[in-house]
């Protein structure tokens, strides 16, 4: 049996339908493992001892940073009361479920861990909203342009950079699902001037945009060069939002070798207010077609 109240807290059907996989799954096992523990009234250094473990542990657990021992969430729903039933059954499932590869995992010898996170969130995000300063977003990247930009980057066997962009590739099927998230982009005229790939290439990495564009979820924005105080906020970053209330808005900001994942209000606030000056400085849609077009055909 449960404690008092802590039936009502568990997702009515449990969260089978959830869009993300192993990434999305732990983050939500581990806020449900969180909010049954302070339920119960028990310390996170508490829980941490019943399964033979640090408090940093905990930590990682209730925050989905790591995968689950089946034998480890056993022990925290027996501890936190939730012995028996349909409820235990359903986090056990889910927790088990969230240990298994994700189809992005046949690229980890190509891709960073860090990275795996973002691919994962990406995948169950409902609003993806990114600016971009000096290359199209993968999203919306064509094989050919993706070939160029990653072989601008550190020095990669070629079996590699085709991994690199296969995964690229099947990252963008999100945006053909039968219900895609709304996808907005804003970039700078840099991005549509730099001739990446050659001439054909980039001729058919612009068409490839404006026909993304037309589609009614897909919206893309250019700052134009006389506009570049608008532009003047630093590096590229991603803002991603979700359905699920456990999933906290979060800006991905991407480095050299490593990322930054910003949750906290006051940094989502900070970033949101500048994406949403960034996109009232830039061309309308309309206009921003109008110049792609204009870019092409002058190629």
């Amino acid at each position: 049996m449960m404690a008092d109240g802590q039936e009502d807290d568990l997702p009515e059907g449990g969260f089978a339908e959830v869009r993300g996989g192993p990434t999305v799954l732990r983050i939500l096992v581990g806020a449900q493992l969180r909010r049954l523990r302070e339920a119960s009234g028990i310390s996170r250094e508490e829980a941490a001892y019943a399964i033979r473990g640090s408090e940093a542990k905990m930590s990682r657990i209730e925050s989905g940073r790591v995968g689950f021992k089946p034998r480890d969430v056993a022990d925290l729903l027996t501890m936190y009361g939730l012995t028996e039933g349909s409820a235990r059954d359903v986090v056990l499932s889910l927790a088990e479920q969230a240990n298994e590869p994700s189809w992005w995992h046949r690229y980890s010898d190509t891709m960073p861990d860090w990275f795996s996170t973002y691919v994962g969130l990406e995948q169950a995000a409902t609003i993806i909203r990114t600016y971009e300063a000096q290359y199209v977003p993968g999203l919306l990247q064509t094989e050919a342009y993706a070939h160029a930009v990653v072989n601008l980057g550190e020095a990669v066997r070629s079996d590699e950079v085709s991994k690199r962009v296969e995964l690229r590739m099947h990252r963008q099927q999100l945006l053909h699902l039968p219900k895609p998230p709304e996808y907005w982009a804003v970039i700078d005229e840099a991005v549509l001037r730099r001739n990446l790939g050659g001439r054909k290439a980039m001729r058919e990495q612009l068409d490839h945009i404006l026909e993304a564009s037309r589609l009614p979820h897909i919206t893309v924005q250019v700052v134009p060069f006389d506009r570049s105080d608008v532009a003047a906020v630093g590096g590229p970053f991603t803002l991603l939002r979700f359905a699920e209330p456990d999933l906290p808005d979060i800006v991905y900001l991407e480095q050299l070798n490593s990322a930054l994942y910003l949750n906290k209000d006051v940094d989502v606030m900070n970033y949101l207010q500048i994406m949403n000056r960034l996109a009232a400085g830039a061309l309308t849609p309309q206009l921003s077609t109008d110049l792609i077009a204009s870019v092409r055909d002058a190629l």
